[in-house]
């Protein structure tokens, strides 16, 4: 039975319209919903063509948002029996693939690349779909030309294209990646169909057989051994490189002279004779060499390729790139003259072009070509479409099955004799053997059995031995943290076992995650304090302001915050009243669940989403001035959260605003104006039945609700344009420093090496003064004893004059030298002075470019912070140690030197939970135990938990436990130490700082019978805002 129809599309320039096909036939008309109207087909990656049953259509597809116009046909005979079900895991459940052939490729190769999805050998049917062809021919389906898929349902033909069209595919043969499937599909076929083009066409044959029935494990070692058989052979026709005196020409080879013709020059010269030429064309070349089946060494000596000649027809030079240029294309030169002549040359005068004979391509082409069977030692065979092609074989000889057999029987026996060694032989019954016969057998497992024990013994020396070797090499530091431990002399040296108890006493840490969540929102508001336009603020003056109650006592600091985040997310795209969307969505579903009323804090739902629609409308619009105040600003965060929040990524929204809408009634409420209450929330009752204002109720929120209001404000705010903007000057900024700090480091580099020659220019004349010193001293004493001894011996007239003459020279003459030396020395002197002098300059110029790295290092620290916040490392346990000074608009050191800080404390972070999956890797060590140990039963973190030093003693002595010797206290104890001033005098100030507050309220006390407690003069009341814009 045959199906034919031709269903003509109509085009449809509107997606949103309707998409009409028509029968050619019979005139029959059908309509489905346009790909735009599809839940599944939104990307609009192909509209499914369709079909009466299964079919191979011509066009189909989406161009823009116009489906083009196309035609599909249908002819295909219906299967007499169901083939084998496609695999579920790859196939929609409605799916239905057939046999479609690629797009053909140069003859004899029907190749399909390897990395596609389906078979596309025989034809797999979905049995719904396959009985629906026997019930129901007429059965219109949806057909994927390019896979061959044909799909029940729009939908599934939609989400299967949706994945095709996907940028996730690679191409097997270039390696390039981004592709779609139809782009991998049809690079791979580009490459095969280059790849067949450049392999030598007359060099085919011979690969393939040599490769026919061959027995290898390994495609590699089939590739080597025929790389070498045929690397220096030729082929009559091929296209070959000729290498004449250093130049290389392209050459064809003309005729093959085997070995036999070696001596016989006469008969290589009349290769134009008739009957010597037809003789040659009968008899192939290389037989014996290209037989995989003999040994190399005998093929080379039966059929040695050095002794074979070509004659070669030369056709043009070989051309470098520059080569045209340098000959300028019409010059004629000596060479050329070779060019269309014929020569009798040899392998080695000649080679292939790499681009048509490596290693790499002749593995593509056999790999293309060949396939085997999965048995154990099957041979490689030929496809017979190939085979047929090329005139080979495709029935394996009755010799050459033998051998195949011989092989196969060798390796299940060499298997079979590892397991029964292994193994012990299998339970058989055995026939009654002879004495004698009993003997031997005996006698061969006595054998056996010694030798499985000398082979046990042997074993376990060699591992006894291994072992030892292990225990005395010595390890090399620094190693894994978790190798090493404190031996008995690191102990009595005074190095701790067990590692300084670290504080869990966090503000907010009663709940799980909110100080986490406290202490990021902090860091958030403190980092980009600049596009926020908000001033810095420690951690504990914001703790301060999120404990303060009092209402007739605003708090500055809360309402700054709050405020420039609201600006700040009115950059980001919101929906309106996403907030009532969502709680209305949750609200539906806890009614289907229950028929009871839907009650949060005593407040009805229908209540709170009244209340809801009077407060913070236009929230985006209201101005909020710093210099009134902020007011109106708890209006517009209530505004802020119906717009932005819902109950997916604010999931306590619905009880924070009831708690800022509703009160509960007046006698419920305490309030009072002790210290205390200033940071403290005030008891709620349970049910809040009264509606109140925002700017009333926010300050009675406890802190947890603040905490998760910020905490939301800031994840919001970080997709802003204006922390975008930051975020980039940063990275800008952060370039230009690291190319400062190497031109610092150049120059102090420089500075330095000047310095060491001006130190040993100093240091030599020092020394050769001391010796001229000693050489004066001495000829002056000379000249005095000559004078002496002239007064003392009395001579002539003459031999008076002559004497008093030459003293008169000497004198003369050292006195000239004397004075030329102390020119010198002068000189030197001057030189010394000159060169001390420039060491000073330098010696300033040095300490200048280092207080410019350390600069450059804070400055970094700020930016980098702004960019990326990262611990300064982690201990032997994966425990993460955090500083959070001096990053975003922090700085480290203040006007005049002072230090400032922002925590002024270092945070200690359980592991992550990756980092406790590699804990639990080590299963051969207790690590709990050795953590019990080494933190102490109470200081062992969880994946979650915080703890902090907060004491100079406290801090030094978890310094000194860090272990140099693993790598990653190594580096995290680089780091404390490359910040260690910076930290402690801020942990100093803290002290200093958190003393003096002490004290304060103290004072205070003492006079609050005359002047009354004035919570104004808190720090975190005095905080003033000056990066705030007055204008706003």
């Amino acid at each position: 039975m045959r199906i034919n129809k031709i269903w003509h599309v109509a085009e449809v320039s509107n997606p949103k319209t309707q998409i009409e096909y028509t029968c050619a036939q019979t005139g029959e008309h059908t309509e489905r919903a346009s790909w735009a109207d599809e839940p599944d087909g939104r990307d609009g990656n192909g509209v499914g063509s369709k079909l009466g049953w299964y079919g191979r259509g011509e066009e189909s597809g989406i161009e823009g948002e116009n489906l083009r116009v196309g035609h599909l046909s249908l002819s295909l005979p219906l299967p007499a029996s169901p083939p084998s079900l496609f695999p579920p895991t790859t196939t929609p459940s409605s799916a239905l693939i057939i046999s479609v052939s690629p797009p053909p490729l140069p003859a004899p190769y029907p190749l399909l690349p390897s990395s596609a999805l389906f078979n596309h050998l025989g034809a797999h049917f979905y049995s719904p779909l396959l009985q629906a062809a026997t019930t129901d021919p007429n059965r219109e389906v949806f057909y994927l030309l390019e896979t061959g898929e044909i799909f029940e349902t729009y939908e599934a033909y939609a989400a299967r294209m949706s994945f095709y069209k996907l940028k996730q595919f690679q191409c097997e043969v270039t390696g390039k990646s981004g592709l779609d499937y139809f782009q991998a599909v049809e690079s791979e076929r580009e490459e095969a169909r280059t790849l067949h083009h450049r392999f030598s066409e007359p060099l085919k044959p011979a690969v393939l057989r040599a490769v026919q029935w061959q027995v290898m494990g390994r495609l590699d070692h089939l590739v080597e051994a025929v790389y070498e058989r045929f690397k220096d052979r030729y082929f009559k026709s091929e296209r070959v490189v000729v290498d004449l005196t250093g130049t290389k020409y392209y050459a064809r080879v003309e005729k093959v002279y085997p070995p036999k013709y070696n001596a016989d020059v006469g008969a290589r010269d009349a290769y134009k004779d008739s009957s010597l030429s037809s003789s040659l064309e009968d008899e192939q070349p290389h037989v014996i060499g290209g037989d995989l089946t003999v040994p190399t060494k005998e093929a080379n000596i039966h059929d040695n390729p050095a002794l074979y000649f070509y004659w070669v027809h030369i056709i043009e030079l070989e051309k470098d790139k520059g080569h045209e240029k340098k000959q300028g294309g019409s010059k004629h030169t000596e060479k050329d003259n070779a060019i269309g002549s014929l020569m009798e040359v040899q392998c080695g005068m000649m080679s292939r072009d790499r681009l048509s004979f490596s290693k790499s391509i002749l593995r593509r082409f056999i790999r293309d070509c060949v396939d085997r069977d999965a048995a154990v030692a099957s041979p490689w065979t030929v496809k017979p479409s190939i085979a047929k092609r090329y005139g080979l074989d495709s029935v394996m000889p009755e010799e050459t099955r033998k051998g195949v057999e011989n092989i196969k029987k060798g390796e299940i026996d060499k298997r079979k004799k590892v397991w029964e060694d292994k193994e012990g032989p299998p339970n058989k019954k055995q026939k009654k053997m002879t004495p004698a016969q009993e003997e031997r057998a005996e006698k061969r497992e006595r054998d056996a059995r010694e030798k499985i024990e000398k082979q046990k013994q042997a074993r376990e020396e060699a591992e006894r031995l291994a072992a030892e070797k292990k225990k005395k090499k010595p390890v090399r530091y620094p190693t894994e943290d978790l190798d090493v431990r404190l031996g008995e002399k690191d102990k009595k040296a005074g190095i701790k076992v067990q590692r300084p108890h670290a504080s869990r006493d966090l503000p907010f840490n009663e709940t799980p995650g909110t100080f986490e969540a406290f202490l990021m929102a902090w860091n958030f508001l403190v980092v980009y304090g600049q596009p926020l336009h908000l001033s810095t603020f420690t951690l504990d003056e914001f703790e301060h302001a999120i404990r303060h109650t009092l209402i007739d006592s605003p708090c500055a600091l809360l309402a700054e915050v709050h405020s420039t985040l609201i600006y700040n997310l009115r950059t980001v795209a919101f929906q309106r009243h996403s907030a009532l969307v969502s709680l209305m969505r949750v609200h539906e579903a806890a009614q289907d669940e229950s028929n009871d009323e839907d009650v949060v804090l005593g407040v009805p739902f229908d209540e709170l989403t009244a209340a809801m629609a009077d407060v913070g409308n236009n929230w985006e619009r209201v101005p909020l001035r710093h210099t009134e105040g902020r007011e109106g600003w708890e209006d517009a965060l209530v505004g802020m959260l119906k717009d932005h929040a819902t109950a997916t990524n604010f999931p306590r929204l619905r009880e924070i605003l009831t708690r800022l809408l509703f009160a509960a009634e007046p006698r419920a409420e305490t309030s009072s104006a002790s210290p205390s209450s200033s940071r403290d929330p005030t008891p709620e009752s349970s049910s809040l039945s009264q509606r109140s204002t925002p700017a009333e109720r926010y300050y009675t929120l406890p802190p947890r609700d603040k905490i998760a209001i910020l905490s939301f404000m800031c994840n919001l705010a970080i997709s802003s344009k204006a922390i975008h903007a930051h975020m980039e000057s940063c990275e800008e900024q952060l370039t230009a420093l690291r190319k400062e700090k190497i031109d610092v480091n150049r120059l102090k580099k420089q500075y330095l090496e000047e310095m060491n020659v001006l130190k040993e220019e100093t240091k030599e004349p020092a020394a050769k003064n001391v010796a001229d010193q000693d050489v004066i001293m001495h000829d002056i004493s000379d000249l005095s004893d000559v004078s002496e001894g002239g007064l003392e011996s009395p001579s002539s007239s003459t031999g008076k004059k002559n004497s008093a003459r030459q003293k008169e020279l000497r004198l003369k003459a050292v006195t000239t030298a004397h004075a030329k030396q102390r020119e010198a020395a002068r000189a030197k002197q001057a030189s010394v002075k000159q060169a001390l002098s420039d060491h000073r300059r330098l010696d300033e110029e040095v300490n200048k470019l280092e207080r410019r790295l350390e600069g450059i290092e804070r400055e970094f620290r700020k930016l980098f912070g702004a960019v990326r916040v990262k611990p300064l490392g982690k201990d032997r346990f994966y425990n993460r140690v955090w500083w959070f000074d001096g990053m975003g608009s922090a700085s480290l050191v203040g006007s005049g030197g002072v230090a400032q800080y922002g925590t002024g404390r270092l945070f200690i972070q359980g592991p992550s939970e990756f980092d406790k999956e590699l804990l639990d890797q080590r299963k051969d060590e207790d690590i709990e135990g050795r953590r019990k140990e080494e933190e102490g039963g109470d200081g062992v973190l969880k994946a979650g938990d915080w703890a902090v030093y907060s004491d100079m003693e406290e801090l030094e002595e978890y310094v000194n436990w860090l272990n140099v010797k693993g790598h990653r206290e190594t580096a995290l104890k680089a780091a404390l130490t490359k910040w260690w001033v910076h930290i402690t005098a801020g942990l100093k100030r803290r002290i200093v700082d958190v003393n003096v507050n002490a004290r304060l309220p103290e004072a205070r006390r003492s006079a609050r019978t005359k002047v009354g407690y004035d919570i104004t003069r808190e720090p975190y009341m005095m905080w003033v805002n000056r990066r705030a814009v007055t204008s706003s």
